[in-house]
């Protein structure tokens, strides 16, 4: 895996990569902190996932796992005790994936927009 960090507004990001053998890309996690999340405590930033993909071809072989476990790693390192992702309200597969790593869902939306 690499590790890109950087800067998201004021609080730290990362992007971990993961290649194959032959240094193909197999997906990637953006990880970063956030002020606060839905459901996590208030007293200190929280790690956020941004964005996760696995390439369709590389999926079911634990690479996805693994990306999360190594932006759990980042998160820890960052001082944090909770990580928090949403996903779309449709993504069976996403929310499923989810859980499996353990996340639990901590609340449900559907925003609303206006023209005026």
């Amino acid at each position: 895996m690499v590790v890109t960090s950087g800067m998201s507004g004021t609080l730290p990001a990362a992007i971990l990569v993961s290649y194959d053998g032959d240094g193909t890309v197999t997906g990637f996690v953006e990880v970063g902190l956030r002020s606060h999340a839905d459901g996590c405590g208030t007293a200190r930033p929280v790690g956020f996932v941004e964005g996760w993909f696995v390439y369709e071809s590389f999926r079911n072989r634990g690479i996805g796992g693994e990306l999360m476990r190594a932006a759990e790693q980042w998160t820890r390192m960052q001082g944090c005790i909770e990580m928090a992702s949403d996903t779309w309200i449709d993504d069976e597969r996403s929310q499923r994936a989810h859980e499996a790593l353990g996340f639990e869902v901590v609340d449900r939306c559907v925003h609303f927009r206006k023209r005026v």
